[in-house]
């Protein structure tokens, strides 16, 4: 005889006790005994995660599951993330309006259209050489032709492209507006370029030799030109806004440079003045703050309501003076200065325990002299520690005054500019100078392009606009600069 098969099902039971309920789930099987229908616990699911038990219910009544693998087959895969990417960058840029002033669904569709098509075309892959050789464009210009014809490929009308180029040239700077500028470095693989020389690499490359390059940007820090200097130019001057093949010293007769402290030096200011045209935002050195604190013209006090103060000094005539302070500037501060003379002290500590331990070849004081500069020189607390060397012997102790000295200016900086107040508020020329964080980024960006193959030259001229030459360190091979050794553009 062949046995009914038993089944079985998911029971939920709940009860109320002093106000809470509780829930509890159980594997049962029903039957009937003398007319009377009773149920058989065979398990305690209650401890098993919901979807699991839901899933054995609708399991026991019938249903039934397969893997997700077995029911959907990839039968084709469209890339779009790097063509989003791509119109998202073409229209943080402002490039969507070239194509037409007023948004429109012709707009919207042309730039990508196809969104199997590859964005590469949109890069004009003619303005770099590693783009040039790995993705070349179809039909090869002619000598006379001009490039930036690789929109058309995706949809736009060669009088659209003829039309706004002037437009997409013209549009980063206006009249009055404020351009960055910046300079940067990175190191040489080579021998044959003559601007490759020795000097501070701001990438922390030692050993090699380094090309010194200046970047020129609108406010939102999109590049409009580049200047190559020599390696070893420790000060180079902002030159490409008054270049002739400069995209803004041809159309516009007002504009405001804003550079760091490092770069708008006072000789750099002095020779900026020489120019009516020019304005200038910049920011004044530790030294120089601590001489308006010195002489009256900066005191603490101005922030104890607000931190935005603007000030006048004899030493800087013409120019105003934007003081401010930045509470969490100057806690971050003090804490790296701590930080730094504790690490300095530790070294410098080990460094007294060697010098007594030797006591049958004691050091001379030259050559105590010669370690303690490298100790205190690793972190430049040199300023902040006194010493005492002699042979045999060495001691050190933290300069209190020069400390002290220091931590008045925490968290305080000045930015110094040409511009009147009724031109740029003192909140906007703060922000001004802030958005220098803007050159860093476009630095990242230039020096971040995939070097492969990168062997080709880029030709060299003139100060011009600028598409993304490939500045990564070490990817320099070859590089053919202007004749002589004056300072020479790259022209993407």
């Amino acid at each position: 005889m062949v046995r009914k098969p038993r089944t079985v099902h998911v029971d939920k039971i709940t009860n109320t006790v002093k106000g809470v309920t509780y829930t509890s789930y159980y594997l049962r099987r029903s039957y009937r005994e003398d007319g009377k229908v009773k149920h058989e616990t065979l398990g305690n699911l209650s401890d098993l995660p919901l979807p699991v038990i839901d899933l054995i219910r609708r399991s026991l009544k019938g249903e039934t599951f397969v893997p997700a693998a077995e029911l959907f087959r990839n039968v084709r895969s469209r890339p779009h993330g790097h063509v989003e990417a791509i119109l998202t960058m073409i229209r943080r840029l402002g490039l969507d309006s070239t194509i037409a002033s007023q948004p429109s669904r012709q707009r919207d569709r042309r730039p990508g259209h196809d969104r199997r098509a590859s964005p590469l075309p949109l890069l004009q892959a003619g303005h770099h050489p590693a783009l040039a050789r790995h993705h070349p464009r179809r039909g090869t210009p002619r000598p006379g032709r001009r490039r930036g014809r690789a929109l058309c490929r995706h949809g736009l009308a060669a009088r659209a492209a003829e039309g706004h180029r002037g437009q997409a040239r013209a549009a980063p700077l206006g009249e009055g507006v404020l351009v960055l500028y910046d300079v940067s470095s990175s190191y040489y693989e080579g021998e044959r370029c003559p601007l490759a020389r020795y000097g501070h690499d701001r990438d922390g490359k030692t050993g090699r030799p380094i090309i010194v390059y200046g970047v020129l940007t609108d406010a939102d820090g999109r590049p409009v030109a580049v200047q190559v200097y020599p390696g070893d130019t420790g000060d180079p001057p902002p030159s490409p806004i008054k270049s002739p093949s400069c995209p803004a010293s041809s159309r516009l007769s007002r504009i405001v440079l804003v550079g760091d402290r490092g770069m708008l030096t006072q000789t750099q200011i002095n020779t900026l003045k020489e120019h009516p045209g020019l304005g200038w935002i910049s920011a004044l050195r530790s030294d120089a703050i601590r001489g308006l604190l010195a002489d009256g013209h900066l005191n603490r006090s101005l922030f104890d309501e607000v931190n935005l103060a603007e000030i006048a000094s004899p030493d800087f005539p013409g120019e105003r003076l934007l003081a401010c302070y930045n509470p969490l500037l100057a806690e971050k501060r003090a804490r790296k200065r701590e930080a730094l003379l504790a690490a300095t002290e530790e070294r410098l500590t080990k460094l007294a325990r060697a010098v007594s331990r030797r006591t049958e070849a004691p050091l001379s004081a030259a050559a105590i002299g010669v370690k303690a500069g490298r100790v205190i020189g690793r972190h430049k607390m040199a300023k902040h520690i006194k010493m005492t060397i002699c042979d045999g012997t060495f001691t050190w102790k933290r300069d209190d005054e020069s400390i002290n000295r220091e931590k008045l200016l925490d968290g305080i900086y000045v930015i110094r500019t040409s511009e009147p107040a009724e031109r740029l508020s003192a909140a906007d020329g703060v922000r001004s100078y802030k958005r220098l964080a803007q050159v860093e980024q476009a630095f990242r960006c230039l020096k971040g392009i995939d070097p492969a193959g990168a062997a080709d030259p880029p030709p060299a001229g003139a100060a011009g606009a600028c598409a993304c030459p490939d500045l990564r360190p070490g990817v320099l091979r070859g590089m053919a600069p202007a004749s002589g050794l004056a300072p020479a553009a790259v022209r993407g």
